[in-house]
C-alpha cells in the first residue's frame, strides 16, 4: 500500500506563487511516475486534469495551460515531489491531487487527499 500526503496549498493573488509538496510512503516500486492532477470547482472526479508528471527517471510532462509557469521536481531518495507554481491565474483555482502509479506486477495507482489552491483576481 502507498500513502500520499500533499501540503502547501492556500490562497494567493493572481500573479503570485505557491509551492506544493507530496510525500509518498509505503512500498513503492523504484520505477514509477508521480504527478499532479487538479479538479476545478464543480467538476467531477472523472474530469480531473493532469497538470504535470515526472517519472523516476526524470522525464517531465506539462499540460499546455501551465507550460512555462509550473515546474515539477522530485527527490527519489526521499520519495517526495514538488510543484512550483508561478504567475498563477484565477483559472488555476482547484483542488490539486498528488498521484503515483507503479507496476510491481500490474499497474497500481494511488491518490492523495488533495490540497486547495485558490487564486484571487
Amino acid at each position: 500500500q502507498v500513502q500520499l500526503v500533499e501540503s502547501g496549498g492556500g490562497l494567493v493573488q493572481a500573479g503570485g506563487s505557491l509551492r506544493l509538496s507530496c510525500a509518498a510512503s509505503g512500498t513503492i516500486f523504484s520505477i514509477n511516475t508521480m504527478g499532479w492532477y487538479r479538479q476545478a470547482p464543480g467538476k467531477q472526479r472523472e474530469q480531473r486534469e493532469l497538470v504535470a508528471s515526472i517519472t523516476s527517471g526524470g522525464t517531465t510532462m506539462y499540460a499546455d495551460s501551465v507550460k512555462g509557469r509550473f515546474t515539477i521536481s522530485r527527490d527519489n531518495a526521499k520519495n517526495t515531489m514538488s510543484l512550483h507554481m508561478n504567475s498563477l491565474k484565477p483559472e488555476d483555482t482547484a483542488v490539486y491531487l498528488c498521484h503515483l502509479k507503479h507496476r510491481p506486477s500490474v499497474w497500481y495507482d494511488y491518490w492523495g487527499q488533495g490540497t486547495q489552491v485558490t487564486v484571487s483576481s
